[in-house]
C-alpha cells in the first residue's frame, strides 16, 4: 500500500496555498475564506449524484468546490485509492481523501479525531447512501477507513429495513 504519510503530505501543500490566500485577503482588507470546513470535490460534469452529495455537505456545514474532471480514474491513481475503495467521485479535506457518498458525519468524526490514514471510502454507490437516495429505500453499507497498512470499518450504515 502506498505511504499514507506522503499522500497527507502532498494533500495538506494545496491547502497551504488556500491559507496563504485567506491571509493575503485579511491584509488587504478583503473578506478571507470561510471557517467551515473546504472541501474540494473531482467530478464528472455530468453526475448528478455527485451534485447531490455536495448538496448534502453544503446542508451540514461544509463549504465546497467542485472540481469538473473527465479524467478521474487519472485523479484516483493520483491520491492513491485501492481499487477496491473506489466510486464516482473522490474529495480532500483538511488533509484527507474522501472517496464516494460518505455521510457528513462520517467526516466530521474523522476531522474531529484526526486518525493517521488517507481517507475515509464508500465504495460503490449504495442506495441511500448521501446523494443516492432512492425513494426512502436505504441498503446498508459501510463507511472504510483507509489507514497505512489497512482498510477497517470507519461506520456502519443499516439498511431501511433493520
Amino acid at each position: 500500500m502506498p505511504n499514507v504519510h506522503t499522500h497527507r503530505r502532498a494533500v495538506l501543500r494545496g491547502g497551504l496555498g488556500l491559507a496563504v490566500t485567506g491571509l493575503a485577503a485579511a491584509l488587504v482588507g478583503q473578506p478571507a475564506l470561510a471557517a467551515s470546513p473546504l472541501v474540494t470535490v473531482y467530478k464528472d460534469p455530468n453526475c448528478g449524484c455527485c451534485n447531490a452529495w455536495i448538496a448534502h455537505l453544503r446542508d451540514h456545514g461544509f463549504t465546497v468546490t467542485a472540481q469538473n474532471r473527465v479524467d478521474m480514474a487519472a485523479v484516483k491513481d493520483r491520491f492513491a485509492l485501492p481499487v477496491q475503495m473506489r466510486s464516482c467521485h473522490t474529495a480532500t479535506i483538511d488533509g484527507y481523501v474522501i472517496e464516494g457518498h460518505v455521510p457528513a458525519a462520517d467526516i466530521q468524526r474523522l476531522l474531529a479525531t484526526k486518525p493517521n490514514a488517507l481517507g475515509l471510502a464508500v465504495p460503490g454507490m449504495p442506495v441511500g447512501s448521501p446523494g443516492m437516495e432512492m425513494g426512502g429505500r436505504r441498503d446498508s453499507y459501510r463507511t472504510w477507513l483507509i489507514a497505512p497498512e489497512r482498510v477497517q470499518v470507519f461506520a456502519r450504515h443499516p439498511s431501511s429495513e433493520a
